[in-house]
Parts: C-alpha cells; structure tokens; sequence
C-alpha cells in the first residue's frame, strides 16, 4: 500500500517532539521494513534546517510552519493535505491527533482516512470552557470524517464509544527501545547511575510537575531530579516551573534517541505524576528497560502498571513527596515489582504486534470486502474498572 502519515512533528524527533513522534518513529519504518511505501510529512519550526528525504526507508516532505500554539498544527496540516490531494496518490491516510479537519477534507475528496486518538483533548485544563466546546465539535467530526480510529487506551475508547454510539478499535503504543549501548549523557549532566529520579515529557499542566517539583523539593535526598524535555512553544507555566531554587533539579532541554534510553536505564526511577494521561508510551518504555515507576493513581496508568509500580494521589503534592520517601527506603520492594513489570510488559506491548493491528485496519480499510465483514482485533489485557478501584484503595 501507499500509505500517507502525519500529525506528530519530525521523524527522527526534533526539538520539541512528543508522544506522536515516538509512535512514528517506531511504527512508520516498521511499515517501509513491510514493503509498502511510506510517506511522513515533518514540520520545520523557525531556525531548524531540513534533514534528509529518507529515515529508515519512509520518505519525508518537509513544510514550514511557525512557533505559535496551535496555528503550527493548522498551518503544516493544511499543507500536507493540498500535497496529499495534489502530488501523493495514495490508498491510506494516516492521521495522528487533532486534525479532523483536514481528514473531513480528505475523506470528501475519497481518500481513505484512518485516525489515531490518545486522549479526550476537550477534557484538557489547558483549554477554556469555549475551546473546549470546539475541541468536542472536532472530536464529532473527527468520527464521521475517519473510516476507522484507533484508540490507545481503553478508557478513552469507553468514552468515545458512549458519547458517540460507535465502535472504535484499541491499539497500544509498544514497549520495546532499541538500546544500543550507553552514551555519555551521564557525564555531560554530571549524574551518578541510580543516583536521580527522571521525568520525560512536555512541560505542560496536565503532566503534573507542578506537583513533583515541591514534592521533590521537600525531600530530604542527596538524589538529583532530571526533568527533560519541555513543551513546543514555552509559556509562563513553563517558565515557572524552572524558577526552583533547587540546584539538585536539572533541566537538560529536550533529548532523544540514545541519550534518552541511557537516562532512563540508570534512573532510580522514573516518576509519571500525570493528571491526564493517555496509554503513556514514554512508560511502556521505562517498564520494558526494567525501571522502577512512581505514577500517579489515574485509571490510564493503573491499566499499565497493575501493582507493580508505587503510586501516590493524583495531584496531592503530599501523597507524591511520601511516596518518594517510600520508595527510598524500600528499594527491594520497589525492584522486585519493576522486574514483574518488565516481564508482562515485554510480552503484552510488541510493536510489531501493533504494526500487525494497524495493516489489519489499513488493510480493512482498502477493501470494500473487509469493511462489510469488520471484526474487532484483539484486546490487551488489563485490570478492570473494578479492579483498578480495589487497586487504588489499597495502595
């Protein structure tokens, strides 16, 4: 198949990168590997050259786009549909986010769309009540612009299906990182292996730093916290969050590929003190390299973690810095559920299994034939609602 893919922002990530990225940069090659012709369309933000036409065998095009929130996504995804209805003759799109727009657009124009969802955006703090109600009027157009969307955690899936009266299929991230060896990131951050705690991600409200920087800052350790990453375009949160007077926080900037798996191997370990969550591929990743997890105790996480990670209270600053000191004082415990983790983990979160999943849609979606006979895939197995909830009392 020809197969057309974008809404994350650069492939191999680049500055500023996220969740999407990671998707594409396992997924899309594995695909190319598969013999069908990929093409990933990368944003370039002010100041950032282009980079080569090929990764790994899928073939990028490149757009220019601006550092403005939001705008960027409107911008960059417009171009790639005038490309795509225009230059690149192709049997699926495969679209990532919030960009029901343009898969209306391209559906109109009999393109085949498949889009991948992984979180209820209109519940996000970061919009206001009016752009919420936006956000919800895209997620409507969203579900009738796309023959197929794939969900990556099955409680966004439950929300989905009630509001909408649909069925929508699950697929994961996957868990598996290509380790190839330490870097030197160590000793450029000047950080002991096992000696500091890690956090990944965008600086943005729903990722709870707010919580883990003064819990951490109570915290009577000689450890060192290591926040990487950042958001695409900086706010006053942002900027907040880094005024710690705390010389033990370290705020690398954003770093990728090998750099990232070193920092996470030799973590003491990695801290997830999200609010709002999807299925978080940054701790199927953590789990299957054999770190421990402190995470907070939403539904999301639970669904990975099971019991083999600490939790603490969603948004209780309190509840987080108890648990740090708890996980400081019962290392044992807290290996012997990261190795449990990793063994489940390993086995349940295959991204070859998920590109497997995703050519099943692709292909359902291509043939008027599979469309009239779709069957669900495969579930992954996880604790149920009430499960998760005798779960959380517990911890």
């Amino acid at each position: 198949m020809r197969i057309a893919s974008f809404g994350f922002r650069s492939l191999p990530p680049s500055e500023g990168s996220a969740g999407a990225d990671k998707f594409a940069l396992e997924f899309l090659p594995r695909l190319a590997e598969r013999g069908h012709i990929v093409t990933a369309y990368n944003r370039l933000y002010p100041g950032q050259q282009k980079g080569p036409d090929e990764y790994k065998g899928v073939h990028i095009v490149y757009f220019r786009t601006i550092r403005k929130s939001g705008i960027d996504t409107l911008w960059h995804s417009f171009r790639v549909m005038l490309h795509i209805l225009t230059k690149n003759k192709v049997d699926i799109v495969h679209i990532q986010g919030n960009n029901a727009i343009f898969a209306f657009l391209l559906r109109l124009f009999g393109k085949n769309v498949v889009q991948s969802i992984d979180g209820v955006e209109w519940e996000r703090e970061k919009w206001s009540w009016a752009m919420r109600k936006l956000v919800l009027a895209n997620a409507y157009l969203a579900v009738h612009a796309s023959k197929y969307i794939a969900i990556d955690n099955v409680f966004t899936r439950e929300i989905f299906e009630k509001r909408f009266k649909r069925k929508f299929d699950f697929i994961s991230f996957g868990s598996e990182v290509k380790d190839n060896g330490d870097t030197d990131v160590l000793d450029r951050l000047n950080l002991v292996k096992g000696e500091y705690f890690l956090f990944v991600g965008r600086f943005i409200p729903d990722k709870g730093l707010q919580y883990l920087i003064p819990a951490f800052e109570k915290l009577n350790t000689g450890k060192k916290l290591v926040l990487v990453g950042g958001s695409p375009n900086p706010t006053q949160f942002e900027e907040d969050l880094k005024n710690t007077q705390d010389n033990r926080i370290v705020f690398p900037g954003f770093m990728y590929g090998q750099d990232t798996i070193t920092l996470m191997k030799h973590a003491y370990a990695y801290i997830q003190p999200s609010d709002i969550e999807g299925l978080s591929p940054v701790m199927l990743s953590v789990m299957g390299l054999g770190t421990p997890i402190i995470c907070s105790d939403i539904r999301e996480n639970l669904f990975i973690v099971h019991d083999d990670a600490l939790l603490f209270e969603k948004s209780n600053i309190d509840s987080l810095r108890d648990t740090l000191e708890y996980a400081l004082q019962h290392r044992n415990e807290h290996l012997a559920k990261s190795a449990k983790a990793k063994s489940r983990i390993l086995r349940d979160y295959s991204w070859e299994t998920i590109t497997d999943q995703y050519l099943e849609i692709f292909n359902r979606t291509n043939s008027p034939r599979l469309s009239n006979n779709r069957h669900m895939l495969p579930e992954l197995t996880g604790p149920s609602p009430k499960e998760l909830r005798t779960t959380k009392e517990l911890n």
